[in-house]
This record gives C-alpha cells, structure tokens and sequence, in this order.
C-alpha cells in the first residue's frame, strides 16, 4: 500500500480519490397530487406572465403601427 508524501492537511483529503461508499442514499418521496398541481399552476402563472408582456411589449415598441409625432401649429402662428 502505497501512501502519498504530498503534504496535505486531512489524510481524507489525500485518499478522496479511491474513496467509494457502498451506501445508496434513500431514494427521494413522491411528490404528491397536490404537490404537483401546485408546480403545475406556478409554471402556467409565470408562462402566462411572459406571454402577456410580450403581448403588451411588443406592440408599443414597434415603430411602424405609430404615426410619427407631428407638428400642431398654434392658430396664433397662422397670422390670422
């Protein structure tokens, strides 16, 4: 067995490379029904949330469906 010389703090450290656990975690708990209509709606709220700015946002930035701000003339330039 073959230790290594490199000085290192924790001797855990230095042996991390052939450690291997033979411990499986737990496997994770199903979500349950109420867990997931609530993940459900928080999507949809924040997808409907993106679509209505782009429906608002998009429409008040382009340039082409505005009439370019005109000059209104005073009748008191008219010289009447």
């Amino acid at each position: 067995m073959s230790r290594r010389r490199e000085p290192v703090p924790f001797a855990f450290v230095a042996e991390a490379d052939r450690f291997r656990s033979n411990v499986t975690p737990p496997p994770r708990p199903r979500a349950t029904p109420s867990q997931i209509a609530g993940r459900t709606l928080i999507g949809l709220t924040i997808v409907a949330g993106f679509i209505g700015s782009l429906m608002f946002g998009i429409p008040a930035l382009d340039s082409q469906s505005h009439p370019t701000r005109q000059i209104q003339q005073s009748e008191a330039s008219d010289g009447r």
